[in-house]
């Protein structure tokens, strides 16, 4: 007699938790509760695998993610019911949800970092240059100076700063042709005037 009570009040509870969670989609990774009242060796916890299934003792795979809980229910006692004498009851709930993927905050450092080429330039645009790419060594990667370059008022801009590079006399305002490029910066070869 305590049995039937303990199954009945256990039926009305799952019933209860599975009437919450109907709307529920299940997700890869979740873990779903199945009990089956007839046969309590079969009821049991299992884990939404990769491929969106579950494994369920006599009824093999039974797809579950994207789903709810009623339609797994339903394919569940549909499977399970060819072995037993009658429809057996099967409840299925959300016993715990999957883990949110962890995303690494830690960014691998980049072996290349882009710099910017404008002006009289043979090639100008994004370069991407290593950690240790000086200002010339960048000037050359973007194809040299035209004939047209004013190759004593090269600027370099970097953040709100412009530091004039002159390239006859491989020196200017604080910076050198061996002046290691950081990222963002900006080369501005300008036009040289009529009798410069």
């Amino acid at each position: 007699m305590f049995k039937l009570i303990f199954g009945f009040f256990t039926a009305l509870l799952l019933a209860a938790a599975a009437q919450a969670q109907s709307g529920y989609k299940i997700k890869t990774g979740d873990t779903l509760r199945v009990e089956v009242l007839e046969d309590d060796s079969l009821s049991r916890s299992t884990l939404v695998l990769p491929d969106g299934s579950i494994t369920f003792p006599l009824a093999g795979g039974v797809a579950a993610a994207g789903r709810t809980v009623d339609q797994v229910r339903n394919d569940l006692t549909n499977a399970l019911t060819p072995n037993f004498a009658a429809k057996p009851r099967v409840f299925v709930s959300v016993d715990a949800l999957a883990e949110p993927a962890v995303r690494s905050t830690v960014v691998a450092p980049r072996a290349v970092r882009a710099v910017y080429v404008m002006g009289e330039i043979t090639t100008p645009g994004m370069l991407e240059a290593s950690r240790s790419t000086t200002l010339l060594q960048a000037l050359a990667q973007a194809g040299g100076l035209t004939r047209f370059a004013a190759d004593k008022r090269i600027q370099l801009r970097r953040g709100n700063k412009i530091y004039l590079y002159n390239y006859r006399t491989n020196g200017g305002s604080g910076i050198s042709g061996s002046t290691v490029l950081v990222p963002g910066d900006v080369i501005v070869v300008p036009q040289r005037r009529l009798f410069e």
